[in-house]
C-alpha cells in the first residue's frame, strides 16, 4: 500500500465532518467497500457548502446552477470496518472561474490512520442550458477565502 503523505498546506482552511460505517458499507470480508467513500466526501463536501452559508437544500435553485464531477481520484491507505467512526477533513486546493478542487482525507478515529484521500473536480454548468458557467460570486468568493494564502 502506498503510504499516506498529507496534502494538506499551511494556512488552508479545513472543513470536518464524521459518519459511521454501516453495514451497507462493508463487503463480505467486514471491510469497508472502496465505491462506499465517495458517500462519505460528499457528505463532507454538503458539510462544506453549508458551514460557508451555502447549504445544498437549497443553494442549486436559487443560483439555478449545479456542480456535476468531472474528476474524481481516490487513493486508499488502510481499511475501516463496520461501526467505526470516519473523520473526513477537506480544504480547498483551487477554485477557477468555474470549477473547483477540493481534497477530503477520510480519518479512521478508531486507529488513528488516513484510510483514504479523495479529490474531486467539479464544474459549474447552468441548470437549465446544462453548459459550462461561471462559479456565483459569494460561493466563489468564500471558497477562495479558504484557500491557503500562497494558493489563493
Amino acid at each position: 500500500m502506498t503510504r499516506f503523505k498529507d496534502p494538506l498546506p499551511s494556512g488552508a482552511r479545513t472543513f470536518e465532518s464524521r459518519l459511521q460505517v454501516q453495514w451497507a458499507d462493508v463487503d463480505v470480508a467486514g471491510i469497508m467497500y472502496f465505491a462506499a467513500y465517495p458517500r462519505f466526501a460528499e457528505y463532507a463536501e454538503m458539510q462544506l457548502f453549508e458551514e460557508l452559508g451555502f447549504p445544498y437544500d437549497r443553494v442549486f435553485s436559487e443560483y439555478d446552477f449545479w456542480l456535476p464531477r468531472v474528476r474524481v481520484e481516490t487513493e486508499y491507505y488502510a481499511p475501516a470496518l463496520m461501526n467505526d467512526w470516519l473523520r473526513m477533513r477537506t480544504h480547498v486546493v483551487r477554485v477557477g472561474g468555474s470549477s473547483i478542487r477540493w481534497h477530503t482525507v477520510v480519518f479512521n478515529e478508531r486507529t488513528g490512520e488516513a484510510g483514504a484521500l479523495m479529490t474531486f473536480v467539479v464544474a459549474a454548468i447552468d441548470a437549465t442550458t446544462k453548459k459550462s458557467r461561471p462559479l456565483p460570486a459569494p460561493i466563489r468568493n468564500a471558497l477562495v477565502a479558504c484557500m491557503a494564502p500562497a494558493s489563493a
